[in-house]
């Protein structure tokens, strides 16, 4: 019975693991759409957001099922309700992919991004892609020493980059136009929180390893 249950919960871990590949996989196509205004790939992500949905769904329902049916002990509970707390986190990252790519099509055929501005929007969707994927990895079972570190200094630095932009969007030297600085100022905080969102889904997973919530 508790081997049938152990399975249960590797394959809860299998399906957590899949969410984070679509949202490291949603925020590198709305990164490409919004670099190269490619309604395409921005449809993608969109099409994509659906598909996140609908796992975020199941592996909840799974994880609600397991508590019910089964008598958890403590590391279990964990694990469960990490999951549980994670796939929601999962889901409002693919929405913020979403909301970018959503931008792109919005303002499609012209481009969103000036051309100074090319490079921070780029680094901000790496950023958040290794987030993703770094994410992918713990779940997997790959070694988190330094890990859940390295992914609050990976937040520091979109951090940082959230508010370089908006101080040039906002200067008095902006040489673009309101709707263009307003645009910006959006998807930048898009990428921020899709960073913010990552740094949830790592503490909760350290929570589940060690039973004490970082700080």
């Amino acid at each position: 019975m508790r081997e049938a249950f152990h399975g249960q919960l590797e394959q809860l871990g299998h399906e957590l693991t899949g969410m984070c590949e679509l949202a490291a996989e949603s925020i590198h196509l709305a990164t490409g759409a919004l670099l190269e205004a490619d309604l395409a790939l921005a449809e993608q992500v969109l099409t994509d957001d659906v598909r996140l949905d609908e796992a975020g769904r199941r592996c909840e329902e799974h994880a609600s099922t397991l508590l019910a049916l089964q008598s958890p002990v403590a590391t279990e509970l964990r694990t469960i309700l990490a999951t549980i707390y994670c796939a929601v986190k999962l889901e409002r990252m693919g929405d913020l992919a979403a909301h970018i790519a959503e931008t792109t099509r919005r303002v499609h055929p012209e481009r969103v991004l000036p051309p100074e501005l090319e490079g921070d929007f780029r680094t901000m969707g790496e950023l958040g892609e290794h987030m993703a994927r770094r994410l992918s990895g713990f779940v997997s079972g790959e070694s988190a020493e330094g890990g859940f570190a390295e992914l609050r200094h990976s937040d520091d630095a979109v951090d940082a980059l959230n508010a370089s932009i908006l101080g040039a969007v906002t200067g008095k030297d902006w040489p673009h136009d309101v709707r263009t600085a307003v645009n910006l100022a959006l998807l930048a905080r898009f990428y921020e929180r899709f960073a913010d969102q990552a740094v949830s889904v790592s503490r909760r997973l350290e929570f589940a390893v060690t039973g004490t919530l970082p700080e």
